[in-house]
């Protein structure tokens, strides 16, 4: 007979090993999410510094959202974007 998932679990989650695993696995993910917040934080700051300078945030997000799309696709997106709204407007 085969044991369930669920089972093994259960007996894996006793041993010594899994739990130092289960530790690491916890620790890791912890120290990551503290990254994701210090990163978002760095990046908080430097759109401040982009306000200060007199630019502006929500351009330079589009700007940043834009340069991550390859640059064809791009081109075709801003043309089906001008032909729709030429439809809309005309």
């Amino acid at each position: 007979m085969t044991q369930s998932n669920d089972d093994r679990i259960t007996a894996a989650a006793g041993t010594d090993a899994a739990r130092a695993h289960l530790k690491a696995f916890t620790a890791r993910i912890e120290r990551l999410e503290e990254d994701r917040a210090n990163l978002g934080e760095d990046m908080k700051q430097v759109y401040l510094e982009v306000k200060a300078m007199g630019f502006d945030p929500k351009i330079m997000r589009r700007i940043i959202a834009l340069r991550k799309i390859d640059r064809a696709e791009r081109q075709e997106a801003e043309a089906l974007l001008e032909l729709y709204l030429g439809m809309v407007e005309g």
